[in-house]
C-alpha cells in the first residue's frame, strides 16, 4: 500500500476554515466561551510571539494512524539561545525524554516533539539530526532532546514504528506561526479521548494590560479517560459514555480510564524555572476541568517554557541576568493557563473526526450536536 504522507503547513485563517470537516469546529464556533480572559488572535499557542508549530501526519493503508508534532520556541538557534523551562508530572506512566536535565538546569535547548509511545527514540534521533546540523553547532557533543508521547496503539500499528527521524526533522522545518491545525493531525492522528476521537488541540489567553498583558499558549495531545465535562457540564455522564460505567450501571460497558495527555505551555511572561513549574502544575487543573483523572495507567505531563526575549540563556556570556516577575504576579497567569489548557483539550475533541484504524478498530468523533443539546438543557 502506498504511503500517504502529509506535511501540514497552514498559514492563514482561511486555510484553517476550509480544512475544517463539515459539522466540526472549535468550541467557540458553537458559542461556548469558557473562562474570563480573552484568547489571542489565533486562540493558539502561536499567539505567544515567536512560537511555531509543525505537524507531520502519517496514514498508511488500514493500520497506520500516527504522526509528529513539533513546537519550536523561537526563530533562532534554540541550543544557543536556551529557554527557561520546567516539567510537572501529573502521573508518570509515560516516556517523556529529557526530563532530568530540564529539572537540573531549568531550561530547554531544542524544539519540543510529540509523537507515539514507541517512537520516542526516533523523536530523539530527529531532534539530534536537526540540532547538530544547525550553523554554529559544529562542535556540539551533547543535546538534550525533549520528546513526549501518548500511546496511539488502538488505532495505529504502533509496533511497526512507522515514524522516522526525517519525519521529525520535517515537522520542525515545517513549523509556522499563525493558525494551528487541530484534531486528527500530527501526534494526535491516532489518539482516543474519553472514548471519542482525541487529537491535537490548542488555545491561548492574553492577560489584560493592568495584569501585565502577557500571553499564555497551550498545545495538547489528548489520549486519556475519565468523565467528560465541558464548561462545567457533565457531558460524558449525560451521554452515557464514561469510565467506571461497568461498575456503576452497565457490566457490559468497557471503557478504560487509562491513557495519556501531553500539555505544552508557552508564555512570554518573564518566569524562571521555579515559577514555570508552578504554572505547569495549574495546567493539570485545566485537565481536571475536562473530567480527566490522571489514572494509574496514564502519562500526564506538562512542559512549561518562557520565551521572553530578555531572558533567553546565552551561555557564551559570563553572567545570566534575567528580569523576573514577583511571585504575587503569578495568579493571573495561573488562571490563564487553566483556561487555555481546558479549552485546548476541548478543541482537540471538537475538531477530531471519526477514524477507523488497526484491525478495523473504529473510534467515533465527539457527537457535537448531542453535546450542544445536553449543554442547552
Amino acid at each position: 500500500m502506498k504511503r500517504l504522507f502529509f506535511l501540514i503547513v497552514l498559514t492563514s485563517l482561511g486555510a484553517i476554515a476550509s480544512a475544517q470537516p463539515s459539522g466540526r469546529g472549535r468550541i467557540r464556533d458553537f458559542g461556548i466561551t469558557p473562562g474570563v480572559f480573552k484568547p489571542g488572535t489565533y486562540n493558539a499557542i502561536t499567539d505567544v510571539p515567536g512560537v511555531r508549530v509543525g505537524h507531520v501526519t502519517i496514514v498508511e493503508g488500514d493500520d497506520v494512524r500516527t504522526g509528529v508534532t513539533a513546537i519550536v520556541p523561537h526563530d533562532g538557534n534554540v541550543f544557543r539561545k536556551k529557554c527557561p523551562a520546567a516539567i510537572y508530572v501529573g502521573n508518570g506512566f509515560g516516556k517523556l525524554a529529557g526530563v532530568t536535565q530540564i529539572r537540573e538546569l531549568g531550561n530547554i535547548e531544542t524544539p519540543v516533539i510529540l509523537t507515539n509511545t514507541l517512537s520516542v527514540a526516533q523523536g530523539i534521533e530527529g531532534v539530534l539530526d536537526y540540532t547538530l546540523g544547525l550553523e554554529g553547532n559544529e562542535n556540539v557533543r551533547s543535546v538534550n532532546a525533549v520528546v513526549g508521547e501518548t500511546n496511539d496503539g488502538y488505532l495505529n500499528d504502533i509496533r511497526g514504528r512507522h515514524i522516522k527521524a526525517e519525519d521529525v526533522v520535517n515537522a520542525i522545518l515545517g513549523a509556522k506561526g499563525g493558525p494551528v491545525e487541530e484534531g486528527c493531525v500530527g501526534a494526535g492522528t491516532g489518539t482516543v479521548c474519553f472514548g471519542w476521537k482525541g487529537g491535537i488541540g490548542t488555545s491561548s489567553r492574553v492577560l489584560p494590560s493592568d495584569l501585565g498583558g502577557y500571553t499564555v499558549g497551550v498545545l495538547v495531545q489528548s489520549n486519556y479517560g475519565g468523565i467528560l465535562e465541558i464548561d462545567g457540564i457533565p457531558v460524558g455522564l449525560r451521554l452515557g459514555q464514561y469510565s467506571f460505567k461497568s461498575s456503576v450501571e452497565n457490566p457490559n460497558y468497557l471503557m478504560s480510564p487509562d491513557g495519556s495527555c501531553m500539555m505544552v505551555v508557552f508564555t512570554d511572561a518573564p518566569l524562571d524555572a521555579r515559577n514555570l513549574e508552578r504554572l505547569a502544575k495549574r495546567a493539570m487543573m485545566g485537565m481536571a476541568k475536562t473530567g480527566g483523572i490522571a489514572s494509574n495507567g496514564s502519562g500526564d505531563y506538562v512542559i512549561a517554557v518562557s520565551v521572553n526575549p530578555d531572558n533567553l540563556i546565552d551561555e557564551s556570556t559570563e553572567f545570566y541576568r534575567p528580569v523576573l516577575l514577583h511571585n504575587e504576579a503569578l495568579s493571573p497567569l495561573f488562571e490563564a493557563v487553566i483556561e487555555a489548557t481546558a479549552e485546548a483539550l476541548w478543541n482537540s475533541l471538537f475538531m477530531a473526526t471519526d477514524m477507523r484504524g488497526r484491525d478495523g478498530h473504529f473510534v467515533p468523533a465527539l457527537p457535537i450536536e448531542r453535546v450542544l443539546s445536553v449543554m442547552k438543557k
